[in-house]
C-alpha cells in the first residue's frame, strides 16, 4: 500500500513538473514564489551565480568536484536562447578566473534546440570554445528531443574535446544509443531517467533497471571510457564500487555524482573511502521543474518541503 502511495504521489509530480500553465502561475504569484522557494532552496545554488559560487567553493574545499548548470528549458525565442548561451559563459569564465573544480552542465533546449538545431549547435560553439579545459556536459531532456541531443552532441564532439553527454538507461532505446555515444570520446553520464514517458518506451524502477545501469557502467569502465555514475541509489553505488575495485580505472576515468541536497551523506561517504566524487548544482529562477523531479524522486521529501515553507 506505502509502495503504491509513493509511485502515485511520484507521478503525480511529475505530471505537474510538466505543466507549464502551472509552472507560469506559480512564479508570477510572489506569494506562491516566496513560499515554494523556500523548499526549493535546499536543492539549488541559489537564484544567481555569485550564489552558487560561494557554495561550490566551499565544496572544492571540502575536496568535492562539483558541476554548475544555469537552470531552464524549451526557450522559445532567439534572444532567449542567447540570452541564456551568454550566461553559460559567464559560467565559464567564472570558473576559470576562480580556478574552480567544476564543470558545467546544461539543456541543449536552454540555448537554442527547441528554435533549430544550427541556432543551438551555434551557441554550444560559444560556450565550449570560452569553456576550453572546462567539461561541459550536455544533460538529458525529454524522449523527443533524445535524436536531436545526441546529434547535435556527435556534431559539437568533432569540434571540441571539452563535451559530454548524459544517457537514461530506463529508455530501452538507450541500448543503441549507447553504442553511438561510446564511439565519441567524451564522458557518458548515466543517470537512471526521471521524465515521464509513453508507455513501452521506458522500463520501470526495479531490479530490472538496476542491473541494466550497471550494465553501462561495467562497460564504461572495461573499455576505459570516462564515466560518471549518476545516481542516489546506496545498492547501485554500492555495486559500482566492486566494479572500480575489479577494474581499477584510472582516477580520471570516473566519478560518483549527486545532486546538490540529495543524500549528500552517501555522497560524503564515497568520498572518505577515497572515491572520486562531484555535486551537481543548479541554480536560477526557474527551479519549479527541478523541485517537482527532486520530489518525484521520493515523494516523502514533500514533508520536508512542508517543514521548510512553514520555518
Amino acid at each position: 500500500m506505502k509502495e503504491n502511495l509513493l509511485l502515485m504521489g511520484s507521478e503525480a509530480l511529475r505530471k505537474a513538473a510538466m505543466n507549464e500553465e502551472a509552472k507560469d502561475y506559480i512564479l508570477a504569484n510572489p506569494i506562491l514564489f516566496k513560499a515554494l522557494k523556500k523548499a526549493a532552496h535546499r536543492y539549488i545554488g541559489g537564484e544567481n551565480l555569485n550564489e552558487t559560487i560561494t557554495k561550490v567553493i566551499k565544496e572544492n574545499k571540502n575536496e568535492f568536484k562539483c558541476s554548475i548548470e544555469f537552470m531552464g528549458e524549451n526557450t522559445s525565442t532567439i534572444e532567449e536562447a542567447n540570452q541564456a548561451t551568454g550566461e553559460f559563459v559567464k559560467i565559464a569564465k567564472e570558473i576559470k578566473k576562480q580556478n574552480l573544480n567544476s564543470t558545467i552542465s546544461l539543456d541543449l533546449s536552454h540555448i537554442g534546440l527547441a528554435i533549430s538545431k544550427s541556432l543551438c549547435l551555434e551557441n554550444l560553439s560559444k560556450i565550449c570554445k570560452e569553456a576550453q579545459n572546462t567539461e561541459v556536459i550536455l544533460s538529458a531532456e525529454g524522449v523527443n528531443r533524445t535524436d536531436d541531443v545526441i546529434e547535435t552532441y556527435k556534431k559539437g564532439s568533432k569540434l571540441f574535446n571539452n563535451l559530454s553527454i548524459t544517457i537514461q538507461a530506463y529508455l530501452y532505446r538507450s541500448k543503441d544509443d549507447f553504442k553511438e555515444i561510446l564511439k565519441e570520446k567524451g564522458r557518458i553520464r548515466v543517470v537512471k531517467g526521471a521524465f515521464e514517458t509513453p508507455k513501452n518506451v521506458s522500463i520501470p524502477r526495479g531490479n530490472e533497471l538496476n542491473e541494466i545501469y550497471l550494465g553501462y557502467v561495467d562497460e564504461l569502465l572495461t573499455k576505459k571510457h570516462p564515466c560518471s555514475i549518476a545516481t542516489h541509489h546506496d545498492i547501485i553505488q554500492k555495486e559500482a564500487k566492486e566494479l572500480i575495485k575489479k577494474y581499477r580505472p584510472n582516477a580520471e576515468m570516473y566519478e560518483f555524482e549527486s545532486l546538490y541536497g540529495i543524500q549528500t551523506e552517501q555522497l560524503i561517504a564515497l568520498k572518505n573511502e577515497g572515491y572520486k566524487t562531484k555535486l551537481y548544482f543548479v541554480y536560477g529562477k526557474e527551479w519549479y521543474l527541478y523541485l517537482c523531479n527532486r520530489l518525484a524522486e521520493y515523494p516523502l521529501n514533500l514533508f520536508r518541503s512542508l517543514n521548510d515553507i512553514i520555518n
